[in-house]
């Protein structure tokens, strides 16, 4: 075996091999590379998409939180309002009831003092015809004497 011989063989085993290789290994091999980092970038820019769509997300949550808390105060404003306007609708309403009742009670308390002056009226005509009676010593005819009654009373 010459050397010659053997390290041109092996040159040429060697060539071939870089020749295969550059010719059928090594453009898989740069695929699956560039498609990794085809994916690393995609997810990278992803990450930074869901990251500018969280933050989003966290502005628009906070701005529909704020928008109910305000909803929320002028409901409880409304209701504040409108419970007030019931409280004094209803005191209103307890007032001319109570004013109602009143004027009705004053109406009573007239009648019956106007009731209780007839009563007493007659109770007098009837005491001032008996005293009249006993000073006369004899008894007055109301049928005849109804127009002196009837003045009797009005005078009293």
């Amino acid at each position: 075996m010459n050397i010659n011989f053997t390290l041109i063989s092996q040159a040429m085993a060697f060539a071939i091999f870089i020749w295969f290789t550059v010719r059928f290994v090594w453009p898989p091999l740069m695929r699956a590379i560039e498609n990794r980092q085809k994916t690393i970038a995609e997810g990278l820019a992803a990450g930074e998409r869901g990251k500018r769509e969280l933050e989003l997300a966290s502005q628009r949550s906070g701005d529909v939180v704020r928008e109910a808390k305000q909803r929320a105060s002028d409901i409880i404003a409304q209701a504040e309002k409108r419970a007030a306007e019931i409280v004094d609708e209803a005191k209103v309403a307890a007032r001319e009831e109570g004013d109602r009742i009143l004027v009705g009670a004053k109406a009573e308390v007239e009648q019956e003092v106007f009731r209780a002056k007839e009563v007493l009226r007659q109770q007098v005509a009837g005491l001032a015809l008996a005293g009249a009676a006993k000073i006369l010593r004899r008894e007055v005819d109301e049928k005849a004497h109804a127009e002196l009654l009837a003045s009797l009373k009005a005078e009293l």
